[in-house]
């Protein structure tokens, strides 16, 4: 995924609702030649202002900041805070996994303790890391 600058990514966005420059310029409180400024990279809006311009362009701050590419191409891959969600998800199905397999291979006396402890070693070690996953910010 290609990273757009600031002013290609505040462009493109405006684009995509329909609005022209002086249309963003009026709901943002500035001038057109601001917003003109901004689109080519020339200059930036003031930070305080950098919410409201998210707002009104329908998509967050940080997206905003961080120069996604608007439409289609941007939902390609899933968003950072997608696959954030997913590890734990992960770790917890090999853990499970783990457990079912001594259990199972354990009832069919295919499996012995001595083989049994790093398989479960190892799903405890998915369910420490999926808790240490979660509890950072």
């Amino acid at each position: 995924m290609k990273q757009q600058t600031f002013g290609a990514t505040v462009a493109a966005l405006r684009k995509e609702r329909g609005m022209t420059q002086l249309e963003l310029a009026e709901q943002m409180g500035v001038t057109d030649k601001a917003v003109s400024k901004w689109e080519r990279d020339l200059s930036l809006p003031d930070t305080a202002s950098l919410p409201k311009l998210a707002e009104t362009l329908g998509v967050t701050v940080d997206e905003l900041m961080l120069g996604k590419p608007a439409g289609p191409a941007a939902d390609a891959s899933p968003a950072p805070s997608e696959a954030a969600r997913l590890v734990p998800l992960i770790l917890q199905g090999v853990a499970l996994a783990m457990g079912v397999a001594v259990t199972a291979l354990s009832a069919l006396h295919q499996l012995d303790a001595e083989a049994a402890l790093p398989m479960l070693g190892l799903g405890l070690a998915c369910l420490a890391a999926a808790q240490l996953n979660r509890r950072e910010p």
